[in-house]
């Protein structure tokens, strides 16, 4: 770093935002999930880690908020090409399987079309299992880890992987979905299944959800009858509460109010206005800028809880969203490491 000109051009030397590349002296490691396989709507979320990469050289280093953060370090494990060949194979089963679904087949009569889902099934399992024993590994060596996927469904190898380690901890999910669909379209790993998977783990104490406009009532009922606290924010009462003459200040106070002494952030970025980032795996109107989500994530780090985790996710495949992905994702980064 003593070398490093943080005024000077970007250098593309693969890591994110051109900083030296060197884990031995990082403090915090990027783990990116080139995965989209069972998205049940617009599909190239796989494709987000290296286009945020390419895109991150674009970002000024000296951050208003968190100062010269960067200093510390930032290393990024680019996409594996066998995770994302895995992804690229099933994703074209996958898509095929909801096709026949939506025009009426069924799984339970349909041998093949069951066969599929079940590789389907079979392909997240080892994704999630690659996940897991990069993170735990990180975990071990006392590296804070920010996963980059990909869609929501990445990270539950990160959540396994730091309730085996012996952490206890809740999720502030940002998120325009519920995720706690116990399947979705047979698939046991679907994004939209992640939360509902991650609150079945030990070490997974709550889960706080905050921007939610887009859900069906097997969410809703699971959220208010499963043993783990579930607090959601709905956009609709937050807005309405706004207009009211209710403050944002407030509403953040309530949110923190709600969360244990240790914090995992699980970022989908289509809980933001989706003209932010319109090319995410399903976007839905409404939403919030980034600098709101960014107030509240301060909120949470001044009131002394601690982060143990980040994941950042359903960025779309685009230049744009990838340039936003990248700010986000450089902001989360400042937010854990200053």
């Amino acid at each position: 770093m003593s070398d490093f000109n943080p005024n000077d051009i970007a250098l593309d030397n693969g890591n994110l935002y051109g900083l030296p590349k060197n884990i031995v002296e990082t403090d915090l490691v990027v783990v990116s999930v080139p995965w989209d396989v069972t998205v049940s709507y617009a599909e190239g979320t796989s494709h987000a880690p290296q286009l945020i990469q390419e895109e991150s050289l674009q970002v000024d280093l000296y951050d208003f908020d968190y100062a010269n953060f960067w200093e510390k370090g930032i290393y990024f494990v680019p996409p594996n090409d066998e995770i994302l060949q895995l992804s690229k194979k099933h994703r074209a089963m996958a898509k095929e399987a909801i096709r026949l679904q939506a025009i009426g087949e069924n799984p339970e009569t349909n041998t093949t079309l069951k066969q599929d889902i079940d590789k389907v099934n079979i392909a997240c399992e080892q994704m999630i299992q690659y996940v897991y024993d990069n993170t735990k590994k990180l975990i071990q060596e006392k590296k804070k880890v920010v996963l980059l996927g990909g869609d929501h469904s990445t990270p539950y190898g990160y959540f396994k992987a730091l309730s085996d380690s012996g952490v206890s901890f809740g999720i502030l999910q940002i998120d325009a979905h519920m995720d706690l669909r116990e399947s979705y379209e047979y698939f046991k790993y679907s994004h939209a299944s992640i939360m509902y998977n991650t609150l079945k783990l030990e070490g997974i104490h709550s889960l706080c959800q905050v921007g939610i406009r887009d859900f069906c009532e097997e969410e809703s009922e699971f959220a208010i009858n499963t043993e783990k606290q579930v607090n959601v924010f709905y956009d609709r009462a937050i807005k309405k509460q706004l207009i009211e003459g209710k403050s944002w200040v407030q509403i953040c106070d309530e949110i923190v109010a709600s969360l244990p002494q240790k914090i995992y952030i699980s970022f989908d970025i289509d809980g933001l206005d989706p003209a932010l980032c319109p090319n995410t795996g399903t976007p839905v109107p409404g939403g919030f800028d980034i600098d709101s989500i960014f107030y509240l994530l301060d909120r949470v780090k001044a009131s002394g809880k601690e982060i143990v985790g980040i994941d950042l996710n359903e960025v779309g495949n685009s230049a744009w969203d990838a340039n936003v992905g990248a700010r986000v994702l450089y902001r989360l980064c400042g937010l854990w490491m200053s």
